[in-house]
């Protein structure tokens, strides 16, 4: 049986729930969290299984939680999101609070601005949209092809145009920039997002990102990065935060990137396991390994490419397969998306089907350049009344 509580925002205060809106304090552990809300630890973590445990660790600092409270301040539920997908569930069922985990309702919008430089584009974004994510996605996205520090100049115009997912009426989780233009020294720059999920200039060349080698060469991938599935066997909503490559045991895994070791030994359900700091906020996983490389321990510096340990099937594992993850800042990515060989040069009809997507977000830039489009700023939340419907589904 699903469970699905849908809040309904309602400009009245004719109801007697009211909806907080809170930010997860940094270095707060759910534990804690659940220690300060005097809520039940032992309901609500210790007789949890394993996989639910874990999930929880994925709170990060920052994110945006909701509590329902009654009209005595009692907690009746609450939403805790763990990314763009996936969120836990605490509510009150009689007396007794239960945990679930369930999808993430959200609407998806185009949004755009274009601004023009005062000092940097980081500080110009900042200052029009008071969003550290916008700035930092388009600073990013220009970081191996443009020196704005030299180059920059007081005037020189800027268009984002990105996807903004919303959940109960706010912003969450990081936008999608679809394309980013900069004119500097009279001559625009781009930046396309492509139906393939990867980014590129005008001149239809893949931008250089953080590049990633395959860990397994030739490997078969048996499953994808998802931020929610349904298990058909365990009936809940679970996440499958990283990339498995069926291989035969005892096949090289190779370092997906230079970095500096910092774990290498056995971890509940990923059993053997290697993690590796990279620059710029960047971790990746290597799990269910047979064995380490000999000479590979904690503290070791690795090159991209290099032999760390060999395919296996430890911890909770059905067979011999990698699971490989990509974390920036501790929050799971999806390794797919930045994984690369080479940078790649589009060719034929990839080439053709792009020039056309590039025409009309083209067009787009123009159009916003010349309207002078400013960025929409949402008024500041406020504690607001809803009410909640329940309804149950066999499945």
């Amino acid at each position: 049986m699903i469970r699905f509580f849908i809040l309904f925002l309602l400009a009245t205060s004719l109801f007697s729930s009211t909806v907080e809106r809170h930010r997860w304090s940094n270095g707060e552990t759910y534990l804690q969290f659940l220690e300060r809300q005097k809520l039940p630890l032992r309901k609500l973590y210790y007789n949890l299984d394993k996989d639910d445990q874990r999930l929880t660790e994925e709170m990060r600092s920052g994110v945006h939680y909701q509590i329902l409270r009654d009209n005595a301040g009692n907690i009746e539920q609450m939403l805790l999101p763990l990314n763009d997908e996936l969120q836990i569930h605490i509510y009150k069922d009689k007396k007794s609070y239960k945990f679930e985990a369930i999808p993430i309702i959200s609407e998806t919008k185009t949004e755009a601005f274009s601004s023009k430089i005062i000092s940097s584009p980081m500080y110009t974004i900042l200052k029009e949209t008071g969003s550290k994510k916008l700035a930092q996605i388009f600073v990013a996205s220009f970081k191996h092809s443009l020196n704005f520090k030299n180059d920059i100049r007081q005037g020189d115009p800027l268009v984002m145009i990105y996807e903004q997912k919303y959940r109960l009426g706010r912003p969450f989780s990081m936008p999608t920039l679809k394309v980013a233009m900069i004119e500097m020294r009279h001559k625009r720059h781009y930046i396309y997002l492509n139906d393939d999920d990867r980014y590129y200039d005008e001149k239809a060349h893949e931008v250089e990102g953080f590049l990633l080698a395959r860990p397994v060469r030739g490997a078969r991938i048996s499953s994808y990065f998802t931020k929610r599935r349904w298990h058909p066997i365990l009936h809940k909503w679970k996440a499958h935060l990283g990339v498995d490559y069926a291989a035969r045991r005892g096949t090289p895994v190779i370092a997906a990137g230079s970095g500096r070791i910092i774990y290498a030994a056995r971890l509940g359900t990923y059993g053997n396991l290697i993690k590796i700091r990279h620059n710029d906020g960047y971790e990746t996983r290597y799990a269910h390994l047979k064995s380490f490389r000999r000479g590979i321990h904690r503290g070791k510096y690795v090159k991209k490419g290099q032999t760390i340990a060999y395919v296996g099937t430890t911890g909770r594992s059905t067979g011999p397969h990698l699971h490989f993850e990509l974390r920036k800042r501790g929050r799971a990515i999806n390794p797919l998306r930045v994984v690369q060989v080479t940078t790649k040069k589009l060719r034929g009809k990839e080439k053709k089907a792009f020039l056309r997507l590039k025409k009309n977000y083209d067009e787009s830039v123009e159009l916003h350049l010349n309207n002078q489009t400013s960025f929409k700023k949402l008024p500041p939340f406020e504690n607001m009344s809803y009410i909640h419907l329940m309804e149950k589904n066999n499945g």
